[in-house]
């Protein structure tokens, strides 16, 4: 099989992209649940509810999203528009989502709903065609599988940025504006600064705008469809996605190791502040111990995406995703053994985040195997379709996660009013980032087992079809 070769400039370009979308959707993962329940005054279970409503509706948005790319005609190709056309709002909602109206408990709760549902919109319309160009860059898995890592570490670096610069911004902001006073009733946690909240997310999004139109002019389209793209049934290519048994597997899969990731996160700040309680700003930056918490995270999570292409290269990808999402699940529950010390807390935190950095660069390498896939199968390359699939599990995943946090924060009495939470929170938060998280990633490792698409079955695939499109 011969293909041309990807230069580092294009993959460097193609992982801007997942850079800015890391640094928003880090934001709506680790700190939103944060936001509207401190900041923005609604309670964790209407936060929760709200979570999931807004998401699980939009997650099926995705696919409307994907089906429109693939059938986009236009000098940039099907999916490289996008970049350019939404990168400006995609920043501009996420400050309008982060903004705090005067107004009463429905007022808000309406505000919220409206919202933070167009930011996932818009979140859909830049990241499904983004997601899908990995498929359209190259044919051959190898140089798919180095796009993937790319284009993670980048989205860790993406969320690395965001970790180190949103804190310091809205304590900046805070004090710049004149409401420095607005801070949590736990000293040691971040701002609950209104203004601090919405001009941090702003300075984020200004970025954002950048990467992404670096990932648009750095970037191009290659692998087109065999056959005619004429009269093809939107009906046919949902009848054979759903007959798409990998497709299925890897969906379930993909969705119990975002839930991993989406409760751990949700719950961090409240588990640090209310259970660690170490009062510590880091000198010059101001980093509590919470963000430095997510920051060694996040460190780590590159560390095992960078390594994911050569790990999975000698023992496949779906060995490689199974062991790592095991491992990942069974360290987790050292959170709920170990005591409360901050150097064994780190520790842990650091090797969980090793092993689970090395799924997220599999799972997404693995839809655009099951694009070639289905391809062979059906004569129809439904790329943007295919890839809106593992946007759609990305969404849900942490929509329940979210959902799941906020529910059971309340079920656990959680007060964001009071200076101390009570014994029974403190053991909700302990389980939300221990045993539960667990339990999706042995979910993720059972769902795994039965994934038919071995590397070999991979490799042949990606020569049928060179072989055809030489023909």
């Amino acid at each position: 099989m011969t293909t041309e070769k990807i230069k580092l400039r294009e993959k460097i370009g193609y992982g801007f992209g997942d850079a800015a979308s890391s640094m928003f959707w880090k934001i709506f993962g680790m700190y939103s649940l944060f936001f509207y329940t401190d900041v923005f005054g609604i309670t964790a279970a209407a936060a929760g509810t709200m979570f999931l409503v807004a998401r699980l509706w939009d997650s099926f948005f995705d696919v409307i999203v994907g089906i429109a790319s693939d059938r986009t005609k236009s000098r940039w190709g099907k999916y490289r528009p996008y970049l350019l056309w939404f990168a400006i709002p995609f920043a501009v909602m996420g400050v309008i989502t982060f903004f705090t109206p005067e107004f009463g408990q429905t007022g808000k709760l309406v505000y919220a709903y409206i919202t933070y549902s167009l930011m996932m919109i818009v979140y859909s319309l830049i990241n499904v065609p983004y997601a899908s160009l990995l498929g359209a860059i190259s044919p051959d898995p190898v140089e798919r599988n180095s796009l993937s890592s790319y284009r993670m570490s980048f989205a860790f670096i993406g969320s690395f940025v965001t970790f180190m610069l949103l804190q310091p911004l809205i304590d900046f902001f805070s004090g710049a504006f004149g409401d420095a006073e607005t801070t949590n009733a736990i000293s040691g946690s971040v701002s609950t600064s209104p203004v601090g909240w919405v001009m941090g997310v702003g300075a984020i999004g200004i970025i954002c705008i950048v990467l992404f139109l670096l990932c648009f002019s750095w970037t191009k389209e290659r692998v087109t469809q065999i056959e005619s793209e004429e009269n093809v049934s939107v009906k046919q290519d949902l009848k054979n996605l759903f007959h798409n048994a990998p497709w299925w597997i890897l969906v379930g899969t993909g969705l119990a190791a975002l839930l991993f990731n989406a409760i751990r996160d949700s719950v961090a700040i409240y588990y640090f502040r209310d259970y660690v309680k170490v009062d510590f700003r880091m000198a010059g930056t101001g980093w509590d111990m919470t963000t430095i918490y997510f920051l060694v995270g996040q460190a780590a999570n590159l560390i095992g995406v960078m390594a994911a292409p050569s790990i999975s290269a000698k023992y496949g990808k779906k060995r490689t995703y199974m062991i790592s999402i095991l491992m990942a699940g069974v360290l987790s529950l050292g959170f709920y053994i170990i005591p409360n010390n901050i150097t064994l807390i780190l520790i842990l935190q650091f090797f969980t985040s090793v092993f689970a950095g090395y799924v997220l660069p599999l799972l997404w390498s693995m839809f655009a195997d099951i694009v070639d896939d289905q391809e062979l199968k059906t004569g129809r390359r439904a790329t943007g379709l295919i890839f809106s699939s593992s946007s759609m599990s990305q969404k849900l995943g942490w929509a329940l996660g979210a959902a799941l946090s906020g529910w059971i924060l309340a079920i656990f009495s959680y007060d964001p009013h009071a200076a101390q939470q009570t014994a029974e929170t403190i053991f909700g938060e302990k389980l939300m980032i221990s045993i539960l998280p667990a339990f999706c990633g042995i979910l993720a490792f059972v769902g795994m087992l039965f994934y038919p698409l071995s590397d070999k079955v991979v490799k042949e695939n990606a020569e049928k079809l060179e072989q055809k499109r030489k023909n």
